[in-house]
């Protein structure tokens, strides 16, 4: 069996600022059940990944802590509150507080996300030149869905518009993989389609009115 070595941090905006250019992509569904279905079926695969030792989910949001807590994960307050970088940094300080941790941010907004897909990413850090930051672009190629530093080697993250240059100006490299799970963020209606054709997690599945694609905790 393998050994868990990762600690990932996920920050989660309240539900009710979350993922704001998705709204209205469900009709009938309330803006904030799809933010938390994101959330919580993003989560519920980074428990699953056998790579993954523990989940630190940085929220301010009482509905997003209790969803993550039922998933086996970490919930702790956005101390700053100062935006999504700040919450990543927060994080990744919870998670080394104990000595040196293999830490990974990743976005909260991947609901067609397999473990597999994950797991694979987090070696090739592992596995690359020691001491560097690696990140994986989303899909278009100018976000990041997720960003990786070893021990002692601190985040540094640079999430927001243009954010694969921004890590790569700060000197993280970029990993090469298809992982087309793992590169699929959800922002917009669109986005929402495109996972779907992937197969989405349970929870926004439930929601799309699609069914959740069998072997997808692999």
């Amino acid at each position: 069996m393998r050994r868990r070595t990762w600690t990932v941090v996920v920050p989660v905006k309240r539900l009710g600022a979350a993922k704001t250019r998705l709204r209205g992509a469900l009709a009938a569904v309330p803006h904030e059940e799809l933010a938390l279905a994101l959330a919580a079926d993003t989560v519920a695969a980074v428990r699953a990944c056998p790579a993954v030792a523990a989940v630190v989910v940085v929220t301010d949001d009482p509905r997003v802590a209790a969803a993550v807590r039922a998933a086996g994960a970490r919930a702790v307050p956005d101390a700053p509150d100062a935006g999504l970088n700040a919450a990543f940094a927060h994080g990744a300080r919870v998670a080394t507080a104990g000595g040196g941790a293999w830490v990974a941010g990743l976005t909260a907004d991947l609901p067609a996300l397999r473990p597999a897909e994950l797991a694979a990413a987090l070696d090739a850090v592992a596995a690359g030149p020691a001491g560097v930051r690696r990140f994986v672009a989303d899909a278009p190629g100018t976000g990041t869905v997720l960003l990786a530093a070893p021990p002692g080697v601190p985040l540094e993250p640079r999430f927001g518009v243009g954010s694969a240059d921004a890590h790569r100006a700060s000197g993280a490299l970029p990993l090469a993989g298809e992982w087309p799970t793992l590169r699929r963020d959800v922002d917009t209606a669109d986005d929402l389609a495109a996972a779907a054709r992937l197969g989405l997690g349970p929870r926004t599945a439930a929601l799309a009115g699609a069914d959740s694609p069998a072997g997808r905790a692999g």
